[in-house]
């Protein structure tokens, strides 16, 4: 399954650019917790301060399962404390959310 989704970074060249850096090192414990949850492959992509991120999961990947585990996991709570340092919410995310799924409204080649 491919699953988009997009957040905002706080719109600083300096926070963006450490940012980048941190995901040029992800913590190991990090990639653990993506792997085990089900995501098979994620690439996040950035134009001034927006972020857009596609996900390819196994069947049955659960954002809640993910959410849970992350919940038990110090060092992913400890990663995602520090990424939120950077991040800034979509102004329609709903309270507590920081990536907001993205609607697909158009595919080629069409499937009939």
């Amino acid at each position: 399954m491919r699953y988009t989704l997009a957040l905002d970074l706080k719109d600083d060249p300096q926070a963006i650019s450490e940012y980048e850096s941190y995901h040029q090192a992800v913590w190991p414990e990090v990639l653990d917790s993506l792997r085990d949850s089900g995501i098979k492959e994620m690439r996040i992509y950035r134009t001034g301060n927006r972020l857009f991120m596609i996900m390819e999961t196994i069947p049955g990947f659960s954002f809640e399962a993910k959410a849970a585990a992350d919940a038990l996991n110090s060092r992913v709570r400890e990663w995602e404390d520090l990424m939120e340092r950077f991040q800034q919410r979509l102004p329609w995310a709903e309270p507590g959310q920081k990536w907001v799924l993205m609607e697909e409204i158009f595919q080629f080649p069409l499937n009939s």
